[in-house]
């Protein structure tokens, strides 16, 4: 890891220059290693399901009596059609696609080694048979030759269930996977037990099929708008807060008065000239307009309330976006560093994923109590998948919180340098060579806590859904309170960690000594914390609702008014939700660099005072912007003692 010597000698002297960023030692190796060993044990399974054969049966797929498509094979035991030679036979396909076990998390189907996958749908036996017969690719099972399709009685509990539907193979994994989206409503429907009415869900799932190309459309709109306001935030922030502020009004105000009118429309348009096939269709949108623009008025008169109430603090929120905008500006790399962190993310979860499908192939193979193979890991080999979904968790937890230290790292090395053209070429690169070579170790213990947190949540959770409408009314409310305190105390824990993360950025300390000393700045500077928190954190809430509700408005005029008339309730929550998680990725950044600028300053005011050889690091805005919360809050009647009392920032340990 390239780890430095430990920190420098306790007998220094407390009153020399205190200098950032210079004492640098390895912080919390003990659990770096453990974190290590953590990751080979996860390589472990991914190695132990690969050797036991379970990658040649991930890819190639095998059949219900032990045979691997695609290849020669060994014969089982007492197992009857096993041994066989499938080497032109590359292709699963199974007897009735369409009938999934969700419970067991498999088809509920005879499979087969076939040689080619039925493009077409095959309504009848003889069609089958012809299939057969014309591309060499036989259907029904191993003891019916083509020839007794249609004249043996057993054909139609051999063959697979009719009609046929047309399919094709998946890439990379050689299965017959059925094109046609009907057969996957029915695993939705499974899926979904609130939808009493299947009929319903099929309108559902067609309406997002058919409004696909508007979907990405809108999803990629709502990308193009969290880089806009990225940008505005960078160049015009003095001026963001009352743009966004406007912009969000007007937004709120068109938005449900575009929703009540496109009620009123079609409320009053006849209902004759709907054909019957579509008159549910149309009661269906008009429904979902009503309850959209009722909604709209409420979150709009909820809205209005709130920026009523906080409208004296909006002017001390332009001096915060002020001194975090010129963050941005000499570290533009900052914005995309959520696209990193996401890549990182996929690659992760793809391995975990592919791991998953291997566990799921690997062990021996054994009989079912309908005679077919299956694959069964024993002893205690077989609680490994509880071992990858924590590993799931924490080195999530890990790589988020990787960007955390990230961003912290970068912005403090910004605060700290007093010449601004002395910054490193690229901050962000200084501040990922320091995590990598001092702070791994920081980061694994604090992505652990969070994980030991949500795992106990995720177990309610599940419990929660397991006896949903079995347990009483007790249980429930105790249930429902356990998770709910679980996931404050991980949200709690989430904005200790991310200080703690700069505490550690800062002086190198050890993430237990970072967390206690950034808890007691938090606490002693309660009020101001407060101040800052909440003003920018709704101001960043109000840009993703701008965003949200530019792209939901686009959604509702192009949705409306596109040629096929379905159900567009779906996509429009899709796109909603995409939108607002877009808007979050990037809006989490900025969030981040003022939650970050804050903690320097309260450290930057304890061991500076102004005077010659201790000039302050800070920005003279940000300055101003203390000293004018002081004066709003003491002239809103909130201060008093607490607030005339000096910033209590955070005291290094030597």
């Amino acid at each position: 890891m390239g780890c430095c010597s430990s920190a420098s000698s306790a007998a220094q002297s407390s009153k020399r220059e205190w200098k950032p960023l210079e004492d640098r030692s390895c912080t919390d190796i003990p659990w770096l290693l453990l974190f290590i060993l953590f990751c080979i044990g996860m390589g472990f399974i991914c190695g132990f399901s690969v050797a036991t054969g379970a990658a040649a049966r991930l890819v190639s797929g095998y059949d219900s009596y032990g045979n691997i498509c695609g290849q020669k094979n060994a014969k089982l035991e007492a197992v009857p059609n096993s041994g066989m030679d499938h080497t032109h036979r590359k292709y699963v396909f199974f007897l009735d696609p369409c009938n999934l076990d969700l419970i067991n998390r498999k088809i509920k189907s005879v499979a087969l080694c076939v040689a080619a996958c039925p493009r077409q749908e095959l309504k009848t036996l003889s069609d089958v048979q012809k299939f057969a017969e014309t591309n060499g690719s036989a259907l029904c099972t191993y003891d019916l030759k083509p020839s007794e399709y249609t004249t043996s009685s057993k054909a139609s509990a051999l063959c697979p269930k009719l009609p046929v539907p047309a399919s094709a193979p998946i890439p990379f994994f050689h299965r017959c996977a059925p094109v046609n989206i009907s057969c996957y409503a029915k695993f939705a429907e499974a899926l979904i037990t609130f939808v009493s009415d299947n009929s319903v869900l099929h309108r559902l799932i067609s309406g997002v099929m058919t409004s696909k190309e508007i979907i990405l459309g809108l999803c990629l709109l709502s990308l193009v708008l969290s880089m806009i306001l990225m940008v505005i935030i960078r160049y015009i922030s003095r001026v963001l807060v009352w743009i966004v502020t406007i912009l969000v009004i007007l937004g709120s105000l068109g938005g449900t008065g575009v929703l009540w009118w496109l009620y009123a429309k079609q409320r009053r348009s006849p209902k004759e000239a709907v054909l019957p096939e579509q008159l549910q269709i149309a009661e269906d949108n008009l429904r979902a307009l009503l309850i959209y623009a009722v909604s709209a008025t409420v979150f709009t008169v909820i809205l209005f309330l709130i920026m009523l109430v906080m409208r004296k603090r909006v002017a001390l929120t332009i001096a915060l976006f002020h001194v975090a905008g010129k963050v941005f500006i000499h570290l533009p790399l900052l914005v995309f560093q959520p696209f990193w962190t996401f890549f990182a993310l996929v690659l992760f979860w793809v391995y975990w994923i592919m791991t998953l499908l291997f566990l799921g192939t690997t062990g021996s193979a054994v009989q079912n109590d309908q005679g077919f193979v299956e694959f069964r890991v024993s002893g205690p080999l077989q609680y490994m998948w509880w071992y990858h979904v924590v590993g799931l968790i924490w080195i999530s937890e890990f790589i988020l919180a990787c960007q955390q230290m990230t961003v912290a790292g970068a912005v403090v090395t910004y605060y700290f340098t007093r010449d601004k053209r002395n910054l490193p070429f690229t901050p962000i690169l200084a501040s990922v060579n320091r995590l990598i070579r001092y702070h791994l170790g920081t980061v694994a213990k604090g992505s652990f806590i969070i994980t030991l947190v949500k795992i106990p949540r995720m177990i309610l959770m599940y419990i929660h859904s397991q006896l949903k409408g079995k347990e009483n009314a007790c249980a429930r409310c105790v249930l429902k309170s356990c998770i709910c305190c679980l996931w404050c105390l991980e949200k709690c824990l989430n904005y200790l960690n991310q200080n703690a993360y700069t505490a550690t950025a800062i002086n190198s300390t050890n993430f237990c000594t970072s967390a206690k000393d950034a808890f007691v700045i938090l606490v002693e500077n309660a009020l101001r914390v407060a101040a800052i928190n909440t003003v920018g954190d709704f101001m960043l809430f109000l840009g993703k609702v701008l965003i949200v509700c530019s792209t939901g408005l686009a959604g509702i005029m192009l949705l409306n008014y596109q040629q096929d008339y379905t159900v567009w309730v779906l996509p429009l929550i899709i796109v909603c939700l995409f939108a607002f998680l877009v808007a979050h990725c990037f809006l989490s950044i900025y969030e981040m660099v003022v939650d970050v600028l804050f903690l320097c300053f309260a450290i930057d005011t304890k061991y500076n005072d102004g005077s010659p050889g201790r000039e302050f690091y800070m920005d003279k805005v940000l300055m101003e912007f203390v000293e004018n919360s002081r004066k709003a809050m003491k002239e809103a009647g909130k201060g008093g003692v607490a607030d005339a009392r000096e910033l209590k920032p955070m005291l290094k340990k030597r």
